[in-house]
């Protein structure tokens, strides 16, 4: 899957959606983590409502399962969840790309959170056995 985080210095989660003048996109999975590319984007990107800005950086991570940010507004988030993109905003400004990409592929080796698991379209193991269950119950009803 592709991972998205907002970044002012390709380190820190430090920019804000709307305003970032890059995205690095790395693609993950439960055995490691690879830098993808950065996405640039120029023009007036300063946090003043023009929601013109938005639509560039939605269609450029098309292909992301989540995107990182420090802050992001209301209507980019909409905008993003419409194209079945997770935001996330991180817990600091301070926190690294790293950090939280280490985090991601220990996480896809356990037993993800619900948000997770949702965002990749991943199935619980124990909620497979409860619709096991009603498919067998459905059955010997009918």
């Amino acid at each position: 899957m592709k991972i998205a985080f907002t970044t002012s210095d390709n380190i820190h989660i430090d920019s804000h959606f709307g305003s970032a003048r890059k995205i690095d996109v790395y693609e993950v999975d439960a055995a490691q983590y690879r830098f993808v590319e950065t996405i640039k984007f120029d023009g007036n990107l300063n946090e003043d409502g023009n929601e013109d800005k938005l639509l560039p950086k939605v269609e450029a991570l098309h292909d992301c399962t989540v995107v990182y940010v420090s802050t992001i507004g209301a209507s980019a988030a909409k905008r993003l969840i419409s194209h079945k993109i997770t935001p996330i905003k991180t817990q600091s400004e301070e926190q690294s790309i790293a950090e939280v990409l280490t985090e991601l592929v220990r996480t896809l080796n356990g037993n993800p959170p619900p948000w997770l698991r949702k965002a990749l379209h991943l199935r619980s193991p124990a909620l497979d056995e409860l619709e096991q269950a009603d498919e067998i119950k459905e059955t010997v009803t009918v």
